[in-house]
């Protein structure tokens, strides 16, 4: 009954932001198109599709954002630039205190004063109330590896945005099959991560196809990390396999992803 039910909201919120739109905020098309940013995440953007992705999120000058897990920086190479232009306030949650970042994002006339807060299984030091928005992306499916940890991270983002904040989620998509135990292929229900944010508090504001990849059959060898940008070719731990024939997950591309918007109610 309650995939039936968030079935049907998922239905009557679906919501595909054309490409164009992103084009009206000339501050995050200029972030965007930068010379700052890594060309090795540039070329990943006919799949990421982050100016109509963080368009759909409703990014607006001015926010104080916080991205969980940056990792190398994609996203930061854009929000950073674009939240310095606009007066905006970028916060990476990373590890742990002693995780190191890319040291580019040390330089303040690109990057403005970006700062760092720690989130991990164990402990999050989140804002209190005052993030407009808080980006994840493709990081639940690790959640789930550990119990609990998936629920503890949802309410930490609904406790660290104001009321009427924005939580934005791109998750690698298992559906339209069953979820595997745990996600341990990198794939997670749509309904899952629905749930968990309504547990938390959270309301289904609308969903996009920009990230999605109908060629994904999402039965590969070692999950979803066959794929580009990972391209496994071994199961972890063990050497990669230099016989491995990259070829056919190449053709695939990057994964079959859902993008959500969710909205903490109140203001």
């Amino acid at each position: 009954m309650l995939a039936k039910l968030v079935a049907a909201a998922i239905g009557a919120l679906f919501f595909a932001i054309p490409a164009s739109a992103a084009g009206t905020d000339p501050a995050l098309a200029a972030a965007v198109a930068g010379a700052q940013r890594n060309p090795d995440h540039v070329v990943r953007d006919t799949y990421r599709h982050p100016a109509e992705s963080l368009a759909f999120w409703g990014l607006k000058g001015g926010m104080t954002v916080v991205e969980i897990s940056p990792s190398t920086g994609y996203w930061t190479d854009i929000l950073a630039p674009y939240l310095k232009a606009t007066g905006g306030h970028y916060i990476g949650a990373v590890g742990g205190e002693d995780r190191k970042h890319p040291e580019k994002f040390d330089n303040k006339a690109v990057y403005g004063d970006v700062q760092y807060t720690v989130f991990n299984k164990d402990k999050a030091e989140l804002p209190n109330g005052t993030a407009d928005l808080v980006l994840t992306a493709r990081n639940i499916h690790n959640w789930m590896w550990v119990s609990g940890y998936a629920e503890r991270a949802f309410a930490d983002f609904h406790k660290a945005l104001k009321p009427g904040g924005i939580l934005a989620v791109e998750e690698h998509r298992a559906d339209p099959r069953p979820m595997v135990a745990e996600a341990r292929d990198g794939y997670v229900a749509t309904a899952h991560v629905i749930a968990l944010a309504e547990k938390a508090g959270f309301k289904l504001e609308a969903q996009s196809e920009i990230n999605a990849n109908p060629r994904d059959t999402k039965d590969h060898p070692f999950g979803v990390w066959t794929l580009p940008p990972t391209r496994r070719s071994a199961p972890q731990g063990q050497p990669a396999d230099p016989n491995f024939d990259h070829t056919k997950y190449d053709a695939i591309g990057e994964s079959d992803r859902m993008t959500l918007r969710f909205r903490k109610p109140g203001a």
